[in-house]
């Protein structure tokens, strides 16, 4: 049984011609009409979609700028609409991904979603990473951002270099399509905000008379475009306290680095900010106005900021050599600006210096662990030897230097981790603890062998006294000792009492020698203790029956 499914669609067909196809092409055209509407609806509800490209940083920094770009200050906790939870941050391997949505100033309408594009190193592996992500589509809608950290404000010329090489490499790959696209986009940028400060739609805050004017660009700028708009964030600004009290670093030093910094990105029209984990900041506001969203209630003017050294903000087309100068006298703009684009001629990756001796990952261009790339001659008037000299490592000293190869960069001395650094002073404290302990046990158990040997010094004082008063009852008990010596009756305690005392007072110390009054002689000493002896010898040989 094989009924035919299409027979209203072949009667349909088979009447063309008729008055009901006219009333069929009346529906069909009403059909398209209402199709037309529900895309342009559709279409204009659709979110604008714009793309970072977040380049450097940890696992953890780049958290912290997705935390700082994506929760608004009056609304920190603002959550995707379509789900209990922020979306998922997966930045953690070679390339990583996330997104989020910007809302308006009443956090009610979503102004665009941004894609946020993670690498983490800049090794030439990451280029055919990065070159599906810029289309002609995705150019005009792309920001670069290179984050920096204050822990190590040495590296950043090095490491800012060697993310433009990437980039430069990535950039001239590209088709011909996209590279005029590129060129579009920075022409857009070099005329933008110019003469002011820049709104968040890009527009200059001061409107100049004559919209065809337009101001010369000024020496240094713009001589090296990327193509893509690009913007440095420097990290942990709280960091700069550290450096002030244990490195010795002068408000000097300070301005000599930014002075590096706003030189070197001038030549490519980019801005610059520092930020600080959990306080305010104008990073968001920067951001977005980079990639062109503006609120739709509140329109906020981006401003410049070079007083306070832990809240700078160079907005894009705001410096020149002029603001640069003024900043600390002394700086030479010129050749530093020269110096940056002599590194920028170098090729990438670049070879390091010990050549063949070099593992893979140098080779590759890999970072060492320290976040720089290894090192390699660097061409003469290069800006990064130039700012490593006036912004030297602190752990690389002359005795460092002396002991070991000079394109090493590892440290003498690495820090330990927090935790670890903890654990051991734990088990340090554990054992002091235990020594007080045993000093303390000792300390009671001689206090108590000493009470005890005072208490048997005591006992024994009774014992003597109670053995003298036993002795006394029982000389009580039997009375004098008595003997008969040749018909008298001799006491023989009296004698021996008696002869104790001649022995003490009645006998000289010294013999006396003969003299003429005594021709004889004295009599010669009474041996009083042999006598003595005989008497004791007496009583206790003679019982008490002699009375």
């Amino acid at each position: 049984m094989g009924p035919n499914t299409n027979r209203y669609s072949t009667y349909t067909n088979a009447s063309v011609g008729s008055g009901i196809d006219s009333k069929n092409g009346d529906k069909t055209e009403k059909k398209e009409l209402w199709s037309s509407m529900l895309a342009s609806v559709a279409s204009g509800r659709r979110l604008p979609e714009k793309n970072i490209l977040l380049l450097g940083g940890t696992v953890d920094s780049q958290l912290e700028f997705l935390e700082a770009v994506s929760s608004p200050a009056d609304a920190r906790r603002v959550l995707d609409r379509n789900a209990d939870r922020p979306p998922p941050v997966a930045n953690s391997f070679a390339l990583g991904y996330t997104y989020y949505d910007v809302l308006d100033a009443d956090q009610e309408d979503t102004l665009a979603r941004i894609s946020v594009y993670t690498i983490e190193r800049p090794s030439p592996a990451f280029a055919d990473l990065l070159r599906p992500l810029l289309t002609p589509e995705s150019i005009p809608n792309t920001l670069i951002v290179v984050l920096l950290d204050w822990a190590e404000p040495w590296r950043w010329m090095r490491q800012l270099r060697e993310w433009i090489l990437l980039l430069r490499t990535v950039l001239i790959s590209l088709s011909n399509e996209c590279k005029d696209v590129m060129e579009e986009v920075m022409v857009s940028w070099r005329d933008r905000g110019r003469g002011g400060a820049v709104n968040l739609d890009g527009t200059s805050a001061v409107q100049l008379a004559d919209t065809e004017f337009n101001m010369p660009i000024g020496p240094g700028e713009w001589e090296d475009a990327l193509g893509l708009p690009l913007c440095v964030v420097c990290q942990n600004a709280e960091k700069m306290e550290y450096l002030e009290k244990n490195q010795g670093w002068k408000e000097e030093d300070f301005d000599n680095v930014l002075q590096f910094m706003r030189t070197a990105l001038l030549r490519h029209g980019a801005s610059l900010i520092y930020t600080t984990p959990s306080v305010p900041s104008q990073l968001p506001l920067l951001i977005h106005s980079s990639l062109g969203i503006h609120s739709l209630l509140k329109k906020q003017p981006l401003k410049h900021n070079v007083i306070d050294r832990d809240k700078v903000v160079i907005p894009p087309n705001w410096d020149s050599w002029g603001k640069i100068r003024v900043l600390r006298d002394g700086f030479d703009v010129d050749g530093v600006s020269n110096g940056w684009s002599i590194d920028l001629d170098q090729p990438f990756p670049r070879t390091p210096t010990n050549g063949a001796d070099g593992d893979a990952d140098a080779q590759n261009g890999e970072l060492n662990g320290h976040g720089s790339p290894p090192p390699s001659a660097d061409p003469e008037g290069s800006t990064v030897v130039l700012y490593e000299e006036s912004v030297p490592d602190p752990s690389m000293d002359a005795l460092q230097l002396a002991g070991r190869q000079t394109h090493s960069t590892a440290l003498e001395v690495e820090t330990v981790d927090t935790q670890a650094f903890l654990g051991q002073q734990l088990k340090v404290l554990e054992a002091f603890k235990q020594k007080q302990d045993e000093a303390a046990a000792a300390a009671d158990s001689r206090s108590y062998r000493s009470a005890a040997a005072g208490r048997r010094g005591v006992d024994d004082d009774h014992l003597v006294a109670d053995s003298a008063a036993t002795e006394q009852r029982v000389l009580e008990h039997i009375g004098p000792v008595q003997f008969n010596m040749g018909g008298i009756q001799v006491d023989a305690d009296d004698m021996v009492q008696r002869l104790k005392e001649r022995q003490a007072y009645g006998s000289p110390s010294e013999p006396e020698s003969p003299t003429a009054e005594d021709p004889i002689g004295a009599a010669p000493p009474i041996d009083t203790e042999n006598l003595q002896n005989f008497f004791h010898n007496l009583m206790r040989g003679r019982g008490a029956g002699d009375k």
